[in-house]
């Protein structure tokens, strides 16, 4: 009989989801967002990892659409719930240096939100929820986000 699936530990799971990603060594496809409030302020998370800030976002679960993606990693990295409009491209972000973990293809996308509602899912992976003016954002961003927000603001369509 196999081992089932839901015996192992949360955390052990992720760690060889992971693993997987780098036995396979193939792009790992991630959707994030550039979340603005009514007021301009942009909505960022602090990594728990590196302590650094940064866009909510996060990679693809199989069978999710880039929509439900987009919509699960927000509730559980931001606590968003509600979209005020449809999100808008900004671009593709895809150079293989951005993530020391894997080759990611990021696909970000902008999106008016209203405040976050919930905390994150996972205090430990996600340390701080908290809204900036955009020229108060502390940078740098983590895995290199900074020009992925420079073009949501500047409505600048990118595709690397």
């Amino acid at each position: 009989m196999l081992f089932p699936l839901k015996a192992i530990p949360g955390p052990v799971l992720t760690i060889l989801r992971e693993a997987a990603r780098h036995v396979l060594r193939r792009p790992v496809i991630a959707v994030a967002a550039v979340p603005l409030l009514e007021d301009g302020r942009v909505v960022l998370i602090r990594r728990g990892d590196t302590g650094t800030w940064a866009l909510p976002g996060g990679t693809l679960e199989w069978g999710e659409t880039l929509r439900t993606g987009l919509e699960r990693e927000l509730l559980e990295e931001a606590g968003i719930e509600t979209f005020l409009a449809e999100p808008t491209l900004v671009g593709v972000f895809s150079r293989p240096d951005r993530d020391v973990r894997f080759h990611g293809v990021s696909v970000i996308v902008r999106v008016p939100v209203r405040e976050p509602t919930k905390r994150p899912v996972n205090p430990l992976e996600i340390l701080d929820v908290q809204a900036f003016h955009p020229g108060e954002v502390p940078r740098p961003l983590a895995l290199g986000q900074d020009d992925m927000l420079d073009a949501a603001l500047a409505g600048t369509l990118i595709f690397e």
